[in-house]
């Protein structure tokens, strides 16, 4: 289990410099210089936010914050303390209004619906934003919740940038104690805040530190589940594993094309080239 630990050690400085130029030319090359980031007092979104004021500039970089009425006191503060910190633009604009009307004629809605609801509010929200600020939305989902598909597709999934897309939890935790970010957002249950008491780990049924070990023998290691088994993990945590992997895949791809012509979006049409640049 050392390997696996070691194999998820990162240089955090290295790795926050590469990501401040991929969020600074990124925005170029689209054209734009300016970026949103819809901040939920998470490490997730904390890095983000961070990243992308050092890369575009505080004054470029606009925070929003979107709470529900369940949102919790702690997420709250968390976020102030982020959007302080890194001295972005900053607008608060509770959904529950947003929402509630469509909860009141739904009212069959499990709490699975309704937080997707919820997800895809918010984001309607930052892109109305992205037009009205004139900038990008910049991602908050990390490697560990896209490859198991513990997003919500055009929710909390859909940006036009994801700086942090490539690290494992346990590895944004690792980059946010370089960036400064404050250690009890770093160390605080994991959770989508979308209702009361809910946290990540107990939806998944399994910590983040054990499933991304598992992850990057799976996945960036190439091993077979045979092979994960022999390294120590019990076979049942594998194959559950590799479900989620293998049934979320549709959230990773674009949506598929029916090919008809010669060349398609997506599959023969897909680089800058293509249009001479």
């Amino acid at each position: 289990m050392g390997q696996i630990k070691s194999a998820l050690e990162i240089d955090p400085d290295l790795i926050s410099r590469i990501l401040i130029d991929f969020i600074r030319s990124e925005l170029n090359r689209a054209g734009f210089s300016r970026g949103l980031v819809g901040v939920s007092g998470g490490v997730d979104s904390a890095v983000s936010c961070t990243l992308a004021a050092r890369a575009l500039g505080p004054e470029n970089v606009l925070a929003l914050s979107l709470p529900y009425r369940t949102t919790s006191e702690q997420a709250r503060v968390h976020t102030a303390m982020v959007i302080e910190a890194s001295g972005v633009n900053e607008r608060t604009i509770d959904i529950t209004s947003i929402v509630e009307p469509y909860f009141e004629i739904m009212p069959e809605m499990d709490r699975v619906r309704r937080g997707n609801v919820m997800a895809r509010a918010r984001m309607l929200i930052l892109y109305d934003h992205s037009a009205d600020f004139n900038g990008l939305v910049i991602g908050t989902g990390n490697k560990t919740e896209i490859l198991l598909g513990y997003t919500t597709l055009y929710g909390d999934s859909a940006c036009a940038i994801n700086p942090i897309g490539d690290l494992y939890k346990t590895q944004i935790r690792q980059l946010a104690a370089s960036l400064g970010i404050p250690e009890e957002i770093i160390t605080k249950a994991p959770s989508a805040d979308l209702w009361q008491g809910q946290t990540d780990e107990d939806e998944l049924g399994f910590t983040y530190d054990e499933v991304d070990g598992l992850l990057a023998l799976l996945v960036d290691g190439r091993m077979s589940p045979e092979g994960c088994v022999r390294a120590g993990y019990a076979a049942a945590f594998v194959e559950q594993v590799l479900r989620r992997i293998q049934r979320t895949q549709y959230k990773r791809v674009l949506p598929p094309i029916a090919k008809l012509s010669n060349r398609t979006v997506g599959y023969d049409f897909l680089y800058p080239r293509d249009w001479g640049t």
